[in-house]
């Protein structure tokens, strides 16, 4: 598996991850970095206490990491979360409906950190 059909397997955009990291070994550092990035536990204990300012910056940790990674469906989850968390902002969702976007958020981290473990499976 290359580098960029990880990307294709796990709803990433190689081409904008390269654009931003220019150097596909740094890409391949990074992203084999994602499983053990303690920010996705984060967001995963804040949705649990529904606290907006934790919510807030745990989402907004979780859209930098993922913009900058190309992880675009991850990316999109987290600009709903932080901009539903924002000070300032009012609250456009039920506790439900953030619940289901956490629970959307875990199952997509889940399937890239599959995807990762079998790409470092077969690269090494």
């Amino acid at each position: 598996m290359t580098l960029e059909e990880l990307y294709r397997e796990i709803g990433g955009d190689y081409a904008q991850a390269m654009k931003i990291l220019r150097i596909e070994k740094l890409l391949d550092k990074h992203i084999r970095k994602l499983p053990e990035n303690p920010i996705f536990d984060h967001l995963a204990k804040a949705g649990e206490t529904m606290d907006p300012t934790t919510l807030f910056e745990a989402s907004h940790a979780v859209k930098g990491v993922c913009g900058n990674l190309g992880l675009t469906e991850l990316y999109a989850l987290a600009v709903e979360l932080s901009e539903e968390f924002r000070p300032g902002n009012a609250r456009r969702h039920t506790d439900a409906e953030v619940k289901k976007l956490l629970e959307d958020t875990d199952a997509l981290y889940q399937k890239a950190v599959v995807g990762i473990r079998e790409y470092e499976q077969n690269v090494q």
